[in-house]
């Protein structure tokens, strides 16, 4: 499994019109192969974050490479970004916990 941590700042005024590009991409995105999940976060201080996983490199390899994806970090860097940091990570150990639901008892 690999994580892209994605995290950046905005410029003034662009939110709403940069999440439309967001989703747009994400659509693609899941057409990758082993495409796994995007989380989209932001926080107070502006800043913003998105954690995508992929089940394997190749399909990182074609999510980074497809021409629709290229245009957009062009466009992203151009017209919405003040700054960004990404780091790709590979999972070394992972750890679940889920506590089950219950039905509140009606009294």
């Amino acid at each position: 499994m690999l994580i892209t941590v994605f995290r950046s700042r905005l410029r003034l005024g662009v939110r709403d019109e940069y999440v439309a590009l967001t989703d747009e991409m994400e659509k693609i995105a899941r057409t990758m192969p082993g495409y796994v999940s995007r989380k989209d976060f932001f926080a107070d201080d502006g800043e913003r974050m998105t954690i995508v996983e992929f089940e394997h490199e190749e399909g990182l390899h074609a999510w980074r490479t497809n021409p629709e994806h290229i245009a957009a970090q062009e466009l992203a860097r151009q017209k919405y970004y003040t700054e960004y940091h990404i780091q790709v990570c590979t999972l070394d150990r992972e750890s679940k916990f889920k506590a089950e639901e219950t039905v509140a008892a009606e009294t």
